[in-house]
């Protein structure tokens, strides 16, 4: 999953999402939960669940609680440039991080401050060895004749 705990999210699809007049819905993650691929969003999705006094100085009440969501649902928004990004991931220090792709910002907090811009890495160079074979076979003669 590309979303961790304290990242800011925006609702992209389902109730909480931008319709007509009204704007989606953004919050902070306060849980995940990758093995069912849901996150919790703090004011997102509030469920009320009856809690029965369970001692006799206790009150029973209405209790709100957040309720997971799909983590399809939701992009991360990125603190540097307040947009909602796809996460794009590079190497930095020998350590994978996250990083957006508009405005290179790192968003992992450990990273923040190393440079605050992820390097991109150079390609590995593959060495052709199909090449230095048809090189070989080039010099020598092909007709029969030997040296």
């Amino acid at each position: 999953m590309n979303v961790k705990v304290n990242d800011t999210v925006v609702v992209i699809t389902g109730k909480y999402a931008a319709h007509k007049d009204i704007p989606a819905k953004q919050g902070k993650v306060i849980a995940t939960s990758p093995k069912n691929g849901t996150v919790t969003v703090e004011g997102i999705n509030i469920h009320k669940k009856s809690q029965k006094a369970r001692r006799a100085n206790e009150v029973s009440q209405i209790v709100e609680i957040p309720a997971p969501i799909d983590v399809s649902n939701v992009m991360v928004i990125c603190s540097a440039c307040d947009k909602a990004i796809r996460v794009k991931h590079s190497v930095i220090d020998g350590k994978k991080v996250r990083v957006c792709p508009k405005c290179g910002a790192t968003l992992d907090k450990a990273y923040a401050g190393k440079g605050g811009k992820a390097v991109k890495e150079e390609p590995k160079k593959r060495v052709r060895k199909r090449a230095k074979k048809t090189e070989e076979a080039a010099e020598t003669p092909t007709d029969g004749t030997a040296e």
